[in-house]
């Protein structure tokens, strides 16, 4: 088993590939940082909105974010064509104690196909399979009902429900998971 953080990836099933973002990903990866029904059941701080312009945003996912074993982000893209459909994210990283948690967002246009599901099976097979990690944990807000059931079918558990802060004005309520 290979520690987290050594490599960058490529997860694939038979319909979708996790790897890594590139140049080729500007359009969609605009189209997913400007919507705001994308991000509004996420935090405000996420990494790929700290930034204006997305080529020096896609460098700094792997020579600043992924070197400090901050965050590991990843495209979501389509099999067929490689058309980026979202981002799947490793944070939270507790080298102590093997942890890591996962989060997702994807297009609109590619909401409901099963897409997020299948990608956070892939992301689980892989920290399982291939690291050495051992705790998976995940959070979401408890409005976000469809976040919700990409869990569940994935075998999370619902751990606890708790006040964290987000970004936004006030603290947010979000469902705490564990896989």
């Amino acid at each position: 088993m290979k520690p987290m953080f050594c490599e960058i990836p490529v997860l694939k099933d038979d319909r979708i590939r996790l790897r890594k973002v590139t140049g080729s990903d500007l359009k969609e990866l605009e189209e997913l940082v400007n919507s705001s029904k994308v991000y509004r059941y996420l935090p405000t701080f996420l990494f790929e909105k700290q930034y204006r312009d997305m080529h020096i945003m896609i460098g700094a996912l792997y020579e600043d974010l992924f070197q400090k074993k901050e965050s590991l982000i990843l495209g979501i893209s389509t099999k067929e064509n490689d058309e980026l459909c979202g981002l799947a994210e490793f944070y939270g990283f507790k080298d102590s104690i093997h942890k890591i948690s996962i989060g997702y967002r994807l297009l609109e246009k590619h909401w409901g196909k099963g897409i997020a599901s299948a990608a956070v099976a892939l992301m689980i097979d892989y920290l399982y399979s291939s690291t050495d990690i051992e705790i998976i944990t995940a959070s979401t807000m408890v409005e976000n009902t469809a976040s919700r059931r990409v869990l569940e079918k994935n075998g999370f558990i619902q751990t606890t429900i708790a006040e964290e802060d987000w970004g936004y004005e006030k603290p947010v309520t979000v469902n705490k998971w564990f896989y």
